[in-house]
This record gives structure tokens, sequence and C-alpha cells, in this order.
């Protein structure tokens, strides 16, 4: 018995230390890049001599770096929009019909977010510019990003319809309402959470994607990531980069830790329920 006590606290001392390194080597490069947007040393000495704010004034005032935000989240919210009716229309679909080749179609569905970003990229350059005829522009840009950000859409939707079951479903149609009124007295209550935290996430993945968007961008659209990677190596531009990215990881963060918590919350809320 002691043995066995021994072993176990022996085992999660060594996941504790192996998921402490793990954390270290993914968040000590990022919170690099944070702080170093407030070197004073524009060429990154470390460590910093002293911190200032001026390279965040300067990245304010770029226009390049104004117009690429607010191009990526122009596409974001147009992605994650279509991502929430298609994704949520998807799961219903399923959840409600049995066919043969269900699970292959299910499988189909989320198959877009497990490929590679330059398979799907240049797969959707080459349809939409050579198939297709399309010039590449912002909507294509939206088209492309949709695809995988569905997958997180309808991943919450049919976990949420596993958890619930139809039971409620099956109560207010036994109770005279129809397929509407219970959609939208039922249905759409219970998804609400589950539909946000999706749409957090979206919204994430679509910010800050860059190989698929630069496969599907036009000369004249430019993301944020874009405008990032193509100043990156310019004379004097390094440390407005380097505060761009600091952004770019700090509102890429707040709707996944959002979505996370969200989604922790509701859990614990069926959980807890009778």
């Amino acid at each position: 018995m002691a043995q066995n006590t021994t072993m176990a606290r022996g085992l999660r001392t060594s996941l504790t230390a192996f998921t402490v390194v793990v954390l270290v080597v993914i968040y000590v490069p990022l919170a690099l890049v944070v702080l170093n947007s407030f070197n004073s040393d524009n060429t990154f000495g470390w460590p910093p001599p002293s911190y200032t704010l001026h390279w965040w004034d300067l990245a304010w005032q770029s226009k390049g770096a104004r117009d690429a935000l607010l191009t990526s989240v122009k596409v974001a919210i147009a992605a994650t929009a279509v991502a929430l009716l298609f994704g949520t229309l998807a799961a219903m679909g399923l959840r409600h019909t049995r066919f043969f080749g269900r699970n292959v179609v299910s499988l189909l569905i989320i198959l877009p977010i497990a490929l590679p970003g330059i398979v799907t990229g240049l797969a959707f350059q080459n349809g939409f510019r050579t198939i297709l005829g399309i010039p590449l522009s912002l909507w294509t840009i939206v088209i492309a990003h949709a695809t995988f950000c569905i997958v997180t859409i309808f991943n919450n939707v049919q976990a949420r319809f596993q958890r619930l079951g139809g039971n409620f479903e099956q109560a207010s149609m036994d109770l005279g309402a129809g397929r509407w009124t219970t959609f939208r007295l039922v249905t759409f209550p219970m998804l609400r959470s589950a539909l946000l935290a999706g749409a957090l996430l979206s919204f994430g993945l679509s910010f800050d994607e860059i190989v698929v968007t630069t496969f599907t961008a036009s000369s004249h659209d430019q993301t944020l990531p874009l405008w990032i990677f193509q100043n990156l190596f310019r004379p004097n531009q390094a440390p407005i980069v380097n505060v761009v990215a600091a952004v770019l990881v700090i509102v890429s963060a707040i709707p996944i830790y959002l979505a996370q918590r969200l989604s922790g919350t509701q859990a614990e809320g069926l959980t807890a329920s009778p």
C-alpha cells in the first residue's frame, strides 16, 4: 500500500514537472514578445535598458497596422457569422436524421481543421482562380476561414446535444408545440452558451490565421498577421511589429479564454442540474 502511494506521488510529481516545462516553453517566448514591445532598445537588447511606450504610440499611428487590424476584425466577424449558420444547421441536421454514410458526412465537416493550412489555402486558391475564375478578395478569405471555423461551432453544438439529450424537446412537442416553437423556446436557449463559446473560438482562429490567408487574399487585402509577416524584416519596423504581435497575442487569447470559461461554467451548471 505504501509502495503504491509512493508511486502515485512520484507520478504526480513527474506530471507536474512535465506540465511546468511545457508551459514555460510555450509562454516564455510569448511573454518576451509582450515585454519587448516596451523595450527602449530598438535592437531588443537584453535585459532592456529601460521601458517606453514610444513603440506603442508609433504602432497606433501606423495606418498600415490600423487598416490590417480592421481587415482582420471584418474577416473574423464574417467568417464567424457564416460558421454559426452552417455549423449549427449541420449539427442539427445530423442529429435529427439517420442515413447511410452519416458518420462520413460528420468526418468531412470536421476534416478541414485537421488538414495542413497550406493544403487548404492552395486548394481554395486553385478553386477560386482556376476553376471558378473568381478574383481573390476579402470574401475569398472569409469563405476559406469559414471552412475551419464551422468545425468549432459544429463540435460545440453536437457536444451540447449529446449532453442534454432530447427529453426537453420531446416534452415540448408532446405539449403541442411545433418544431419552430420548440426550437425558439427550448432548443435555442439550451444552445446559446455553446454557440457563444464556439463563436469566440471561431473569431480567435480566424483573427490570427496566416497560412490560408496568404493563398486566398488579394494584393489589396492585408490582415494583421500578413502585415506582421511582410514588415518583420523591414528596416526600423521591428519595434512596431513587436507591438502589433503583442496586441495579436492579447486579442487572440481573450476570446479563447472567455470561450473556455463559458464552456466550463455551462458544463458545471448542466452537471449540477437535477
